[in-house]
């Protein structure tokens, strides 16, 4: 019998690299993995490569397009008509891009995917989190759960001196690089965090990041490459170290009270400068707001 044997699990990130490694340890746990990924061929070979390393797994696909609003509300439609609760949610998407894209919502690729998806699709999911965790609705055919705690973990990074320039949040203005884009959504995804965290407080429910340092040998650097790539993969770890910490978060009971923190190595890490700002977490929050709100 596994720790998380009876619960659901949604990974997102999961058709390979830190994803796939963490959706993988869920499923030994004995969890019901949702393995998410873009589409249906590398959802399928997502879930074929866990079950070969977890023969006994329970794992269904969803496809899913992160940078595309109305693909995630369909899954989460279609996850919502199979299941009427989540244990667990890991956000562990993301994006590197050389050159500057935009998603037929006409954001920005990076900030679109590293940050409005988290938002959006953690904030169609809560009903569902509560439901796991017994604080959901009670109804005469469906009596009160015993109360635990449902878990949403959220793959942000250490932001450095990362600010969020509300002006140019989707790096429209000058010339556009990855190391522009990128630290400031991972300085997002710790501020959203923070803020599901507040805003999900006494629901049963708790919010997580983590950094889970360098991953060598995932397709996330794969549009970059140059001195970076090379140095991630010599230095950085396996993703099936790296998921030590995102496991742990979801399935321990030493976590189970903890909410609203940034971990790396099973410690907690600062959030300095805007990272410990509630009213930047919270006009970021009102700026996905905006940004999801449909037409």
């Amino acid at each position: 019998m596994g720790s998380m044997d009876g619960t659901v699990a949604l990974v997102t990130g999961a058709a390979g690299g830190l994803g796939n490694a963490i959706a993988t340890g869920l499923a030994r746990e004995g969890a019901r993995v949702v393995v998410v990924a873009r589409s249906a061929p590398r959802a399928a070979e997502a879930v074929e490569a866990i079950r070969s390393r977890v023969p006994s797994g329970q794992l269904e696909p969803l496809v899913c397009d992160l940078s595309d609003q109305a693909s995630i509300r369909t899954a989460v439609a279609d996850f919502r008509s199979r299941h009427d609760r989540l244990d667990v949610l890991v956000n562990a998407a993301g994006v590197l891009r050389k050159e500057r894209h935009v998603t037929p919502d006409g954001l920005e690729l990076t900030f679109a995917t590293n940050v409005v998806a988290y938002f959006l699709l953690t904030n169609l999911l809560p009903d569902a989190l509560k439901d796991a965790s017994g604080t959901g609705k009670v109804t005469p055919d469906q009596p009160a759960r015993v109360p635990r705690t449902s878990r949403i973990v959220n793959v942000a990074s250490r932001y450095g001196n990362a600010k969020l320039n509300f002006d140019d949040l989707q790096t429209a203005k000058g010339k556009y690089s990855y190391l522009r884009a990128t630290p400031p959504t991972m300085l997002a995804r710790v501020l959203l965090t923070q803020e599901f965290a507040e805003r999900l407080r006494g629901s049963g429910v708790v919010a997580n990041a983590v950094h889970p340092g360098l991953v060598k040998n995932t397709s996330l650097l794969q549009d970059v490459g140059g001195p970076f790539r090379w140095i991630t993969n010599v230095l950085g770890a396996p993703a099936e170290t790296a998921a030590d910490t995102p496991l742990w978060l979801a399935t321990s009971g030493e976590t189970a009270g903890v909410s609203g923190k940034l971990w790396s190595k099973r410690k907690e890490l600062p959030t300095p400068g805007m990272g410990s700002d509630p009213e930047t977490r919270q006009r970021l929050w009102n700026m996905c707001t905006q940004l999801t709100e449909r037409p």
